[in-house]
């Protein structure tokens, strides 16, 4: 039993619930900075000399974001600078005065990008209709030429597990195909490296951890407001299997980390015409069966060596303490 256990189980009646509050809380930031630190190091997200913009909406995931990355900041032992950029879409009644104070208040680097995307965005799309197609290539054409201005060398944005598995399920319900939002890409443009540190990390943890520091969050009135999307339907039934299925998510956010390319049907990614055999055993090869009750292999993906950092830095992104 460690110190802070053995306080709770002796404190009185109130005491107890403020420790155990206080434990929980210790856990969840030690789990957050272990997922995003873990993430960063298996794409190499974040390399010394970087300049991350940091895409701050004023939702639960962007201050969440940005908190995770000062505190791995504070530790690494690589040196990297953050700037948080703002996007203002005129949205009607946006409270402008709030990151600009928030921002100043945490000693950030900042820059708000004032864009009247809001009115061209309700102009051009049918009431009813979906919006974020249009406002998402409005805001990304926007972000990547301030990330040129701002000299930034990594664009990182907020989204998290549940956005991927989301994006997954949508592409493949609706779209035909088997693609998510990887946790770093360049930009169609060819020009920036977009990263996505909360990759690992789910939405429940960052809603607990927006009411324990008591962000301010500012609501969206585009797309966020909108109640009919199809990114909605993903989410609840993404709610829905963990809550009837617990292990079920976490076991397929693990499958797109091990794509195994002969067992799929894409020729453009398994040259499937030119297969022959070729005499010599395989062990990625086909055992003709694959066995009924596959076991779960355990969370995590990528390779340290490969991702180019040194040992320290990957030891310290991956359980945020550098010795």
């Amino acid at each position: 039993m460690n110190a802070i256990d053995s306080a709770v189980a002796n404190a009185p009646d109130a005491g107890r619930a403020r420790l155990k509050l206080e434990r929980e809380r210790i856990k969840l930031e030690k789990r957050l900075l272990r997922e995003a630190g873990r993430a960063i190091t298996d794409f190499n997200m974040i390399e010394a000399g970087d300049r991350v913009m940091v895409c701050l909406s004023g939702g639960k995931d962007s201050y969440g974001m940005l908190e995770i990355l000062l505190k791995l900041r504070e530790r690494a032992p690589i040196d990297f600078d953050i700037v948080a950029v703002n996007l203002d879409q005129k949205q009607p009644g946006f409270p402008a005065d709030v990151l600009p104070r928030y921002l100043t208040e945490k000693g950030v680097p900042f820059h708000i990008e004032t864009q009247d995307t809001y009115s061209i965005v309700t102009r051009l799309i049918p009431e009813g209709k979906t919006m974020c197609s249009l406002c998402s290539r409005l805001r990304r054409g926007i972000l990547y030429r301030v990330a040129d201005e701002l000299k930034a060398t990594k664009i990182a944005l907020g989204h998290h597990r549940d956005d991927i598995l989301a994006t997954f399920f949508l592409n493949m319900f609706y779209g035909g195909q088997l693609k998510s939002m990887p946790p770093k890409l360049v930009s169609d443009d060819g020009r920036h490296t977009v990263i996505r540190p909360l990759a690992y990390i789910k939405e429940d943890d960052l809603i607990a951890y927006a009411q324990w520091k008591a962000f301010p969050i500012i609501p969206c009135n585009l797309c966020g407001s909108q109640e009919n999307l199809k990114r909605k339907e993903a989410g609840r039934l993404i709610d829905e299997w963990e809550r009837a299925f617990p292990g079920r998510v976490e076991n397929i956010f693990n499958a797109l980390s091990r794509v195994t390319p002969s067992h799929l049907l894409d020729r453009n990614l398994f040259d499937f015409v030119n297969l022959r055999p070729t005499g010599v055993p395989d062990p990625n090869g086909d055992v003709a069966f694959d066995q009924v009750d596959p076991q779960p292999a355990p969370p995590g993906c990528g390779d340290d060596e490969a991702a180019g950092l040194t040992e320290r830095t990957v030891r310290f992104f991956r359980t945020g303490q550098a010795g």
